[in-house]
């Protein structure tokens, strides 16, 4: 399953996003609509199907205890969630608050994971990142 696109969503009064059909039919399938959300460091939330988050949890768990504080943002920051009968996913206060999600937020496809992200947020991530110069990677990168 990959997840590409972004789809600009309002959060409405009590903190839910309606899932757009493509992620969600995608979601549905692949894990009937059971996810995981949990911080990114960049400031930010994942929502990933909960067979993946429960792959990563294990490579988390796998790390030396040098990884503690970083397991701790991803573990400690973990909620399951579902996606209800009205196609909505609820994103609990604790989580709103650390991503800084305001009304307009952006649901992202990144692969392997979705990304959350408060609309202007994600606008000043991007215009920050496009001001400096691509790694060499992505210089080399050729469409065949």
């Amino acid at each position: 399953m990959v997840f590409q696109g972004t789809s600009a969503i309002a959060l409405d009064a009590k903190g839910r996003i309606t899932v757009p059909v493509r992620q969600r039919d995608l979601l549905m399938q692949a894990c009937e609509g059971r996810l995981t959300l949990t911080k990114h460091p960049d400031g930010y939330l994942w929502v990933l199907p909960r067979q993946r988050w429960e792959q990563v949890r294990e490579q988390l768990m796998s790390m030396s205890m040098d990884a503690d504080p970083w397991r701790r943002v991803f573990l400690g920051s973990a909620v399951d969630v579902d996606i209800d009968g009205a196609a909505r996913i609820l994103i609990p206060p604790e989580l709103r608050s650390a991503a800084a999600l305001g009304k307009d937020v952006r649901l992202i496809g990144n692969g392997r994971v979705l990304e959350l992200w408060d609309a202007a947020r994600h606008d000043a991530h991007e215009a920050q990142l496009l001001a400096q110069p691509m790694p060499a990677e992505i210089r080399s990168f050729v469409l065949r």
